[in-house]
């Protein structure tokens, strides 16, 4: 499917197959009930997001504030854990612990997407604690913050492209210009195929990553067609909210057997 390919554990997988803040059809994203439907689906890769409260404890949230998917208010980085740990995701589940997320399913790896400043300390803490530096990639969209949560660890971890090295290489890729360099550092692109209706994606890119031995995965792609399209022109993994979709049809093109070893 590739040309040469990053040799770090966490990319050792023939396709990366990414349940986006787990799986839940009831609004629970980022739970550990999320988590644990994607892992009973099959899934080997979890992708989650990270912030830190303000007593420096690493959690698996998308959004700075609980406003919008607990029951509960305020911005994680002013909070102390005692306060984080009693808001409830959809008013039943709680917010967990980055580290709970790594130690539970020791053999599964999870893409952490480092949200803020708050985030970098504790997450690198988490991974330290866990030893999970084989199975995680650190992504952010701050190349800032995602050096400073390397810089942190006793180990490498894989990686992924932040905005402004994407962008580098997205518009490299269509002058014709090189590209390795808005590579160096990183082992993945985690992109958007599109923005808003407007396709950025090409062929080229996917080969001119592919060339540089990055894997390129594509968030977030929750329709059954543009998954086959996006497998058909070569990507490394998906992202989805629709990880029921996506595993039936990696299944039916003979591409889950690795997820049931």
């Amino acid at each position: 499917m590739t040309a040469a390919r990053t040799s770090h554990p966490y990319l050792d997988a023939p396709f990366a197959a990414l349940a986006h803040r787990g799986f839940s059809r009831d609004g629970l994203e980022n739970s550990m009930a999320a988590f644990q439907s994607a892992v009973d689906l099959g899934f080997r890769y979890l992708e989650t997001d990270a912030h830190g409260t303000a007593d420096g404890v690493a959690v698996a949230l998308h959004d700075s504030s609980l406003d919008r998917t607990t029951d509960s208010a305020g911005d994680v980085a002013d909070l102390p854990w005692e306060r984080v740990r009693h808001a409830r995701i959809g008013g039943v589940e709680p917010v967990p612990l980055l580290e709970d997320v790594l130690g539970t399913w020791p053999g599964v790896r999870v893409n952490i997407d480092v949200k803020g400043e708050s985030g970098i300390v504790p997450v690198a803490e988490a991974i330290e604690r866990t030893g999970a530096h084989d199975r995680v990639c650190v992504a952010s969209f701050s190349v800032q913050r995602r050096e400073a949560t390397l810089a942190r660890l006793s180990r490498p971890v894989a990686t992924s492209a932040g905005t402004s090295e994407a962008a580098r290489f997205f518009a490299g890729g269509l002058l014709g210009l090189g590209t390795l360099r808005s590579l160096r550092g990183v082992d993945a692109l985690q992109i958007p195929w599109r923005v808003g209706m407007l396709p950025v994606l090409t062929q080229r890119h996917i080969r001119l990553a592919h060339d540089a031995g990055r894997a390129v995965h594509v968030w977030t792609v929750n329709r059954r067609e543009e998954m086959e399209s996006l497998i058909d022109a070569g990507v490394d993994g998906i992202v989805s909210d629709r990880a029921d979709l996506l595993k039936e049809v990696l299944v039916a093109r003979g591409m889950w057997s690795w997820f049931d070893r």
